[in-house]
């Protein structure tokens, strides 16, 4: 898993970020987080099969659908959901896989780092952000 100085670079180099989960309720962390983040100039894609669009992105319905131009995918879906995301993750050429704080699987961190991708579990992007990247 990265650690502090790795995440300030990806953060600083990374342009898209497609968010699995992300509500388009306003009140939802998901769309806070993602909001801030959108804020901070980075582009949002949402991906999530039960709405048509948050932050004014169209929804997509899965990893799969995702451009080659992503930098990372941040998780928004409960722990037991990692493995299967993961697998779709590792279809894509995408190098990140990021999940939200109290999201966290082991096995599927070691699956990811073992297939080459980097890995952030239980960590929040909006304030690793604020906390590592000086604008």
């Amino acid at each position: 898993m990265l650690n502090q100085e790795q995440k300030r670079e990806l953060l600083e180099k990374a342009k898209v970020i497609a968010v699995v989960g992300l509500s388009d309720k306003p009140h939802r962390t998901s769309y806070q987080v993602s909001e801030a983040m959108q804020k901070a100039g980075y582009k949002i894609i949402p991906v999530n099969p039960t709405i048509e669009n948050a932050l004014g992105e169209r929804a997509l319905t899965s990893i799969k659908e995702l451009p080659a131009d992503v930098d990372l995918v941040n998780v928004f879906r409960r722990s037991e959901y990692l493995p299967e995301l993961a697998d779709e993750f590792l279809q894509t050429s995408i190098p990140v896989f990021w999940a939200q704080l109290g999201v966290f699987d082991r096995k599927t961190a070691e699956k990811l780092e073992e297939n080459g991708k980097q890995v952030v579990m239980d960590s929040c992007i909006k304030v690793d952000h604020a906390l590592l990247v000086k604008k």
